[in-house]
């Protein structure tokens, strides 16, 4: 009995597959090799094709060996830089481990401005007994560059990224303090104590007033706020200074949390995206009574999730707003893994407060941000601040 004819074309087919598989899986790396009527029949994202193209053109032909990586990092960042967005960045695998570390990271316990100004970070807040202070740094001070790397143009969260590092380990910093010449400082890190929410009890004219500061609005903060605002209620005190002064924000939950104590019911913000889903952030419950005043003391570093809190109190008629008008930002931001082990943070959408109001400037621009119903015009973030603040408490007591 005869084999079946179909044998011998079985058994090339059995060779050739190995071949054409890697065959494939090499051009599939190496596009720029591909004859033109085959990069145009196999690769239908041209733009793909253009940028894959040019990274393997530089790393086969640059006069010094460059990392692929290296290489898409660059052009990842160049994405990224050209939206033109201060709040839009990206973390290379390195930068994102430090950026998504556990709270015993370490740092050297300074408050910065939220958008890098021009030359680098502008300090607006040194925590007491931090490796800042102990080295000389101040309110006022813009750090230019670390460890020898210029923070001209670099993002404010890729900047503090590059501040941070284990505890023990020095950072050098090059800073200046309007517009002296630059002193390099150099600064241990170490795990910063400074607590998210700082409370005491404040006599003003024989009235008991509380005041409370919260830092950042990181996870769990509302309830920190929370236990803060009610152990000065029982303590005695008659009305409650919330001081949003430089926190520069955080999660937008922790936002509506944190409203949610002074606020009962309502609308707390309204989240819009382009591709997110309209979002209506209501009131959570478990409020205070309202019969208590309320005075929130901000400045211009007090931006997103504490304008969102700002703004809230405002609209619902909750609160006299004390200080200088907030910062002015009206977006928000979701940080996206990339299967590098990177990450691109992006503005995904545009919040609302209760009444409507948009507080940043067409789109990712600052804008005019809350305005005060009390001005503070000179010594906002001194002891000054919290006097006028105080003062305008005192008289919704009485």
């Amino acid at each position: 009995m005869k084999a079946p004819k179909s044998q011998p074309a079985i058994a090339v087919l059995a060779v050739l597959l190995p071949v054409l598989l890697v065959l494939g899986i090499w051009l599939g790396g190496h596009p720029g090799d591909l004859p033109a009527f085959a990069r145009k029949a196999l690769i239908a994202d041209n733009g793909s094709q253009v940028v894959g193209e040019a990274i393997e053109r530089i790393n086969h032909d640059y006069y010094r060996p460059v990392s692929k990586q290296s290489l898409s990092s660059s052009s990842i960042a160049g994405m990224v830089s050209n939206l033109h967005d201060p709040y839009s960045t990206y973390l290379t695998p390195k930068e994102y481990t430090g950026f998504d570390r556990p709270a015993s990271f370490a740092g050297i316990g300074v408050e910065v401005n939220p958008k890098a100004t021009p030359a680098g970070l502008e300090v607006v807040h040194v925590f007491d007994a931090s490796p800042a202070q102990r080295a000389g740094l101040k309110q006022g001070d813009v750090i230019v560059a670390v460890n020898g790397r210029s923070l001209h143009g670099v993002p404010a969260n890729t900047s503090t990224t590059l501040i941070k590092g284990p505890p023990g380990t020095d950072v050098r910093l090059a800073v200046t303090h309007h517009g002296r010449p630059r002193r390099t400082v150099t600064v241990t890190r170490a795990t910063i104590s400074e607590p998210v929410v700082a409370s005491s009890m404040r006599t003003y004219k024989g009235m008991k007033l509380g005041w409370v500061y919260l830092a950042t609005f990181s996870e769990g903060a509302h309830a920190e706020l929370y236990d803060a605002v009610q152990g000065l209620l029982k303590a005695g005190a008659k009305g409650i200074v919330l001081d949003l002064r430089a926190d520069g924000g955080g999660l937008v939950s922790e936002a509506r949390l944190v409203a949610s104590i002074f606020i009962p019911s309502g609308v707390i913000v309204t989240t819009r995206g382009r591709t997110q889903p309209t979002v209506v952030l209501s009131a959570a419950g478990g409020a205070i009574p309202t019969h208590i005043p309320l005075v929130v003391l901000v400045d211009h570093n007090s931006a997103s999730a504490s304008e969102i809190v700002t703004a809230a109190l405002q609209d619902h008629h909750r609160a006299t707003i004390v200080g200088a008008h907030t910062y002015g930002k009206g977006v928000f931001q979701e940080l996206e893994p990339l299967s590098s082990g990177g990450a691109i943070k992006i503005t995904v959408g545009e919040y609302y407060t209760p009444a409507g109001r948009n507080l940043g400037g067409s789109g990712v621009k600052e804008g005019a941000g809350v305005t005060p119903e009390v001005a503070v015009a000179h010594g906002i973030d001194g002891e000054h601040g919290l006097e006028v603040a105080l003062r305008t408490l005192a008289a919704k007591v009485a």
